[in-house]
């Protein structure tokens, strides 16, 4: 597994609350993650595996997935998060909310059907210690649900050290390979793997780049711009063909994000 060294001394709670306006609550990102399309991918596969239940999603942020799946099925949902401004977000839609640290909250005998780490992994100084919590809050049968940057993207081929996310909120980089090994050593069992998501205007604007730190407002703008492209419906022909493209780039390993499904005996 690749990991940042030296991890900046300020990973905790404070550096995610910092990040909470010029990024997470920018109002370019919560029409984004609120549109939607915007997790489509996540809910398509969540729901394969997952068709009703009570699930918790870890670090969910302003609560977006949460707020989308519960409008899509019989789910009782629960997030959890360091970053304050975040879960007052998520608080003001009507999710319940669990505002500490989820290795120490006590859950007493709640247990989940699934948990979910979308884009989590990666910011964790200890990720497989949050694996093993998530074995010990699901019930036998559940899910956990993992998305993590691919480093064997073609995005990370081209760009290499330029890719705008290989930067200082993420802690650890993984592999196909390198995150089952973490997943099978937390005891959990694989069930589906695969890779998604593509965003070619990242490359290409990286491609132009210097390798230099892009702003939280800018991939905000950039997150809201290709949300509104999925949105109109003068692009479909274009999503059609882009389409095509992820899957392909997903079936070689190449796509920009991995994901596991992992259930508990």
């Amino acid at each position: 597994m690749i990991f940042a060294n030296p991890v900046p001394a300020d990973m905790a709670g404070e550096y995610y609350d910092r990040l909470g306006q010029p990024y997470y609550l920018s109002p370019e990102k919560l029409e984004s993650d609120y549109a939607s399309v915007r997790f489509e991918r996540e809910l398509r596969l969540f729901q394969k595996h997952c068709t009703k239940g009570r699930v918790l999603d870890v670090g969910c942020s302003s609560g977006a997935f949460l707020f989308q799946l519960q409008a899509r099925g019989d789910y009782r949902v629960t997030g959890t998060d360091i970053s304050k401004p975040a879960l007052d977000c998520a608080r003001s839609r009507g999710l319940e909310i669990i505002e500490r640290s989820f290795l120490e909250h006590d859950f007493g005998p709640v247990r989940f059907d699934a948990v979910t780490f979308w884009a989590v992994l990666e910011h964790l100084l200890d990720p497989k210690a949050f694996l093993s919590r998530a074995v010990t809050l699901l019930k036998p049968g559940g899910h956990c649900f993992v998305l993590v940057p691919n480093m064997d993207s073609l995005a990370v081929r081209l760009l290499g050290a330029k890719y705008r996310y290989v930067f200082p909120q993420h802690v650890n980089y993984f592999t196909r390979s390198t995150l089952s090994r973490l997943a099978a050593g937390a005891g959990l069992n694989r069930v589906s793997r695969g890779s998604m998501h593509f965003n070619p205007i990242v490359i290409v604007q990286d491609w132009r780049g210097r390798g230099d730190f892009v702003s939280d407002q800018d991939r905000a703008a950039l997150l809201q711009r290709t949300t509104r492209y999925k949105r109109n419906p003068a692009m479909k022909p274009v999503k059609a063909m882009y389409s095509l493209v992820e899957k392909a780039l997903g079936a070689a390993n190449l796509a920009d994000n991995l994901f596991l499904v992992l259930r508990k005996t």
